[in-house]
């Protein structure tokens, strides 16, 4: 092992290997890609236009405008998709103003946006506040009724999506909103055999702030002399004091085993120039936390950075446009303390080619959310994969009278009015 850290420490410090630029979020012409090959790059490039309609409910204002009016930070924090969506639509040509036409309906709630003074959200009022809003589209409209949500979607970025806890546990006991188990959900949660997430549901990135990244950028030649970058907790001594259910005992298994490892750049401290050390790394650690995803993810793909997934059976986002097999490196959590081999064990050719494929522009737009939107962005990916839904088959549509949702399911809290 002493001779391969040799190795790699030599290979960094005479190697170029460059950091891609994503000014406007377009590569230079000098920056080498290579154009992700078979279905995946063509469904990446797919334009939704044409191809759905969607209705955008008309909501009091209490579930979202004066929701963020009241605690701005929701607009830069992780779970800010569920508002960017909202502003998306009301102005893509995909919106139809005739319920009758559409093949969608968005129902427009922000359910994420309740945060403590350190930016945590708080989803013990969600399930209220949702339940609040089905009650009155039903009311109002009769497009619920007809499918019982079948042909409607809810962006629920939590950490669990919409079984409305942050703590996995407790997000398993109460299960996906009882309302919901008919609609498709837009969420960042995925995890496969989950009961969190319902089959058809749409995984989609964290919301990472496109104009922040872009402020970051560094010289598009500056040479990647980080083998292996993480800045994040490794444990959460506060919610988890015994150790070993944060992560399922990952990250403290990370910091462990490599502290003291010349190649591992890892800390719990977060610089100024974190943005900037992503780019001079060549591996970025993407460890699960309390739920499998976070924005690393995100940020690793639009600096070039190469993640090393850490997460079991995660779900990633947009996982039939994005090949993560081809950009990415997957880590199951036993092999932690293996990390070290397995990562100087992969040949520089492989390491250059992923490079080529995150360099590609249109994986980096994949996975942001930018104001305004732009062809092949987070938002028109959301769109493609509804648009891959349609036709709806006919068990969406429900014969008159016929009920298929226990509306007084779930606990006793989430049933008190909102």
């Amino acid at each position: 092992m002493e001779m391969k850290c040799s190795s790699w420490i030599l290979i960094l410090l005479v190697c170029n290997l460059t950091v891609s630029t994503i000014s406007a979020f377009r590569l230079s012409r000098s920056q080498p890609t290579e154009r992700i090959s078979g279905s995946a790059g063509d469904v990446l490039e797919d334009d939704p236009v044409g191809r759905l309609k969607v209705f955008v409910y008309e909501l009091p204002s209490k579930y979202n405008k004066k929701i963020l009016q009241k605690d701005p930070r929701c607009l830069t924090h992780m779970f800010a998709a569920e508002i960017y969506m909202q502003r998306f639509l009301l102005s893509s040509p995909v919106r139809t103003l005739n319920p009758e036409e559409a093949d969608w309906f968005y129902v427009p709630v922000y359910t994420t946006c309740d945060l403590t003074p350190n930016g945590l959200p708080l989803p013990f009022k969600s399930p209220r506040m949702m339940r609040s809003a089905i009650q009155l589209i039903a009311s109002n409209w009769p497009y619920w009724n007809r499918t019982e949500g079948a042909d409607h979607f809810f962006v629920v970025p939590h950490d669990f999506g919409a079984c409305f806890h942050y703590q996995e546990e407790k997000a398993i006991g109460r299960g996906i909103l009882t309302l919901l188990q008919r609609a498709t959900l837009v969420q960042t949660f995925g995890q496969r055999n989950h009961v969190c997430l319902k089959e058809g549901s749409i995984t989609v990135p964290p919301y990472a702030p496109p104009q922040k990244m872009q402020s970051h950028l560094i010289p598009e030649k500056t040479p990647r002399s980080i083998f292996v970058y993480f800045r994040g907790l490794f444990y959460d001594v506060g919610n988890d004091p015994e150790g070993g259910y944060y992560a399922r005992g990952a990250r403290a298994a990370v910091w462990e085993n490599f502290k003291d490892n010349p190649l591992f750049d890892i800390s719990t401290e977060h610089p100024t120039t974190y943005y900037e050390d992503m780019q001079r790394a060549i591996f970025c650690l993407c460890p699960l936390g309390w739920a499998p995803w976070s924005p690393r993810l995100v940020e690793a793909v639009i600096f070039g950075c190469i993640p090393v997934i850490i997460a079991d059976d995660i779900v990633l986002p947009f996982a039939d446009a994005i090949p993560w097999e081809d950009i990415g490196v997957f880590v199951d959590e036993k092999d932690v303390p293996y990390l070290d081999t397995i990562l100087t064990s992969i040949p520089p050719e492989v390491i250059l080619r992923k490079q080529r494929l995150l360099a590609n522009p249109s994986m980096k737009q994949a996975m942001l959310f930018p104001q305004p939107a732009q062809p092949g962005d987070a938002f028109h990916q959301v769109l493609n994969g509804l648009a891959r839904k349609l036709p709806h088959e006919r068990n969406v549509y429900l014969r008159p009278g016929e009920k298929l949702l226990n509306w007084t399911a779930g606990p006793v809290a989430d049933l008190k009015p909102w």
